[in-house]
């Protein structure tokens, strides 16, 4: 076996670090492990309850009896299936429209030049710097006019052309070099050709991870749907999630917490099965 010998600069000797420096890294890591515990304990507080009775959920007796009949009792408490096609629809509807105008205007800030361009560039950007809560009214009235209350369409409006989404798509294109687009125009592509054999093709990590962004977003939302929606034939998870928790219906915390878990089962679900692919989506959008 070949023994590996550290290769080391002459006259050069390793930088050692001072008890200050060392004291330093040892909070930095304490702090890093402290604020993991403090985001995590929700959701082991929920797997816990959710897996007890209402009794031994809240005296954490660690010889309590371990039930499923939480999960029996949410399950037939409110219409779940529905409520996940509704937000299966919503995320799926607002992502198309996200990745349609998305590329379409991040295309267009990062290959043509027209009058204007920057000015309106710097109008789009100011849209991230809008929270959504102000814009509510707004959407709202908007909304009523076009005949969109209480529709999945109606809900996923507001979020399809995307700011954070335009940004991200023009910063990708212009990394692509320009001799592709050249070579693509040489073989009689037109500008649609190129954006659909060249661009998109080159910007596949960027997509992913917008799209893993966009979904875990709007899986989650809440405040608009409620907002929007006013029956279960058009109501996202959350939005019966927080009916079937109202404290009228009598519903007590540990199947609150069975529901809880079930309605972000699929996005925890997909998380552990892909989160290598997750990881290097990020680092690949990053790196461009």
């Amino acid at each position: 076996m070949t023994d590996i010998v550290a290769v080391r600069p002459a006259g050069r000797t390793p930088a050692r670090r001072t008890p200050i420096w060392r004291t330093l890294g040892t909070l930095d890591a304490v702090g890093a492990i402290l604020l993991a515990l403090i985001w995590i304990a929700p959701l082991v507080f929920a797997v816990w309850a959710a897996f007890h009775t209402p009794q031994g959920a809240l005296s954490f007796d660690l010889s309590a009896p371990v039930t499923l009949e939480n999960f029996r009792t949410a399950w037939a408490g409110a219409p779940w299936p529905r409520y996940f096609l509704n937000t299966t629809l919503l995320v799926t509807v607002i992502l198309a429209g996200q990745l349609f105008f998305c590329t379409l205007a991040g295309y267009a800030f990062a290959r043509f030049r027209f009058p204007g361009s920057d000015a309106l560039f710097m109008l789009v950007l100011l849209q991230l710097f809008i929270l959504p809560e102000v814009l509510i009214v707004e959407n709202y009235a908007m909304i009523s006019r076009l005949g969109l209350f209480d529709t999945i369409l109606g809900i996923g409006a507001p979020y399809m052309a995307s700011a954070f989404g335009i940004f991200l798509l023009r910063q990708a294109f212009k990394g692509v070099p320009r001799e592709l687009e050249e070579a693509a125009r040489v073989e009689g592509c037109g500008w649609t050709g190129v954006l659909w054999r060249v661009y998109i093709p080159a910007a596949k990590p960027v997509y992913l991870a917008y799209a893993l962004v966009s979904i875990a977003t709007h899986w989650n939302n809440f405040l608009w749907p409620l907002v929007v929606t006013n029956s279960n034939e058009t109501r996202p998870l959350t939005v019966g999630l927080s009916l079937f928790a109202a404290p009228e219906s009598g519903v007590n915390i540990a199947v609150i917490s069975a529901a809880t878990l079930f309605t972000i089962a699929p996005l925890m679900v997909a998380f552990l099965l892909f989160q290598r692919q997750f990881i290097q989506a990020f680092l690949r959008a990053g790196i461009r």
